[in-house]
């Protein structure tokens, strides 16, 4: 999956540094084998004698008049890829909005994949919205409609309310995504301005029976912040999206009128809320979590086992600015390096989570790589260590790659090419510095999704 593992290796100056870097790819590769959209999918669900298993749940397939699937993400177009490979001709029709460029990777007969932008939403991706919108309108009572959600859905499927415009939420979107806003806060905002989000799906899907199969990119699993719960229980309110606005300033002046006006009038109680729980359209919803980051960092350390190291899962809810976070990894390799705790050498250290960038500068990069940069900082000069961190997506913020790698040599190669790595981490251009020392995780759309992941090793 790392299209350019043998360049990375070969960035090593030393023996030590090269087993390290050697290790952290290894390791990584395959924590992302393991959440595999077509894999989970698999392990998941079953069919035996007109009998379809999902999970612990079990449904009579004859007892049902039709079976549709919709939905949206990252890992979406793979997931329904293996769900028709699964159910077969039992689902009716679909359709589902897939990450532009991807389409021509999966095989599907009976579920349309619409090809649609993130992380900014586009017209394809509302068009496809409406699409979903409308087939889930035709379930009655005796139908199944199965709903495949990953992270990038709530981009994916767009569905601004009457009287905003794409635009607007674009707008929007782009400040939340720069301000250092989390997705859970993003997430609150978008469900009080899109007829899809926050349990409205399943609102427009009832009273069939509704299965979610869902491949979480969030911290801690949370159903209604998964792009932002289209078949959940909406926990936030129009207060809360409001609150979030005027937190990181953007209420006067940023936020467009027509977004604005709408939120005044939930504020106001002139427009309904999202639907909460205890709300009868959920009487008939499933929902089903069939990977996530911990399955990630467990396979991770496994992995690491494996090759002879020993390992610890540090912690699969890690959140905060990237460059603080980055600090606090240098801050356990070089702990490990000197005393060998919290694990004694060979040691690798597994982290997952989501970070967060404050945009200030002027450079390209993302969170990954800005963490990655940071720890370089504080590892310089040691031997045999790394701290490497990537998008599970293989797309770290706006740029090509899932993320970056850095050993404790990578300053000082720097320094020899004329570069000063501090103010790459100042103009927030960490892929602007990792693409000179050649040091950024390509590995493409991975075709899934379950946050971050972040590999410390210590030979």
């Amino acid at each position: 999956m790392i299209v350019n593992g043998e360049k990375l290796s070969k960035n090593a100056l030393f023996e030590d540094d090269r087993k390290a870097r050697e290790t952290t790819l290894a390791i990584l590769e395959a924590a992302l084998k393991a959440v595999d959209p077509r894999e989970v999918i698999r392990a998941n669900v079953h069919v035996t004698d007109h009998t379809l298993h999902v999970g612990g749940l079990v449904f009579d397939l004859e007892a049902y008049r039709r079976v549709f699937v919709v939905g949206g993400g990252k890992a979406s177009g793979a997931m329904a890829e293996a769900l028709e490979e699964t159910v077969g001709d039992a689902i009716t029709e679909g359709f589902v909005n897939v990450l532009r460029g991807t389409k021509s990777g999966f095989k599907t007969r009976r579920i349309f994949l619409n090809e649609a932008g993130h992380p900014i939403p586009d017209e394809a991706g509302v068009f496809g919205a409406k699409k979903i919108m409308q087939l889930v309108e035709k379930p009655e009572e005796n139908d199944l409609v199965i709903c495949l959600i990953s992270g990038g859905g709530s981009a994916l499927m767009p569905f601004p309310a009457v009287g905003i415009t794409l635009q607007d939420k674009q707008r929007l979107t782009d400040a939340l995504l720069k301000c250092g806003a989390t997705i859970d806060e993003i997430n609150a905002v978008r469900k009080h301005i899109s007829d899809l989000k926050g349990g409205n799906l399943a609102r427009k899907a009832y009273p069939a029976t509704l299965v979610s199969l869902i491949l979480s990119d969030v911290v801690g699993d949370n159903l209604h912040t998964i792009a932002s719960g289209p078949t959940t229980p909406d926990a936030t309110t129009f207060e809360d999206a409001v609150s979030i606005l005027k937190k990181y300033g953007l209420w006067e002046g940023t936020v467009p009128e027509s977004i604005k006006s709408r939120l005044k009038a939930g504020l106001e109680r002139n427009i309904p809320e999202t639907p909460k729980p205890g709300d009868k359209v959920f009487d008939r919803t499933h929902h089903v979590i069939v990977g996530n980051n911990r399955l990630a960092a467990a396979t991770a350390c496994r992995k690491a086992e494996s090759l002879g190291f020993n390992s610890l899962l540090l912690s699969t809810m890690i959140e905060g600015e990237a460059r603080h976070v980055g600090t606090a990894y240098a801050g356990i390799v070089r702990e490990i390096a000197a005393s060998n705790r919290p694990v004694s050498k060979p040691a690798v250290v597994v982290a997952g989570g989501e970070t967060t960038v404050t945009v200030t500068g002027q450079g390209k990069g993302g969170r990954n790589q800005e963490l990655v940069l940071s720890a370089s900082l504080k590892i310089g000069g040691l031997r045999g260590v790394v701290v490497a961190s990537i998008g599970t997506d293989g797309i770290d913020g706006p740029t090509d790659a899932a993320g970056a790698v850095a050993d404790g040599q990578t300053t000082a190669r720097a320094w020899g090419m004329g570069l000063i790595p501090e103010q790459f981490l100042s103009n927030n251009d960490s892929y602007g510095f990792f693409s000179k020392t050649s040091d950024l995780i390509f590995t493409g759309p991975t075709g899934t999704n379950v946050t971050d992941l972040a590999v410390m090793v210590v030979v």
